[in-house]
């Protein structure tokens, strides 16, 4: 038993009509993603450059340090 064209062609644009839907729905959560992502790498970078400066700042107050007194 065949469908008719009619039908066929209301079923093919009901389905297209889903997968527009689908397609924009990925394509926002996507532009969501790389922008968090985004947020995730300038966050890590600025750790970064913090755990340097303390790094850079605890080695020097280190060794500019005087003993403890009972030494």
């Amino acid at each position: 038993m065949t469908t008719p064209p009619d039908e066929r062609l209301n079923d093919l644009e009901v389905r297209l009509t889903f997968l527009d839907d689908a397609v924009a729905a990925l394509g926002e959560s996507e532009a969501q993603q790389t922008q968090r992502l985004l947020q995730l790498e300038h966050a890590l970078a600025e750790l970064r450059q913090e755990l340097a400066a303390l790094r850079t700042a605890l080695a020097d107050d280190v060794r500019a340090e005087p003993p403890p007194p009972h030494y």
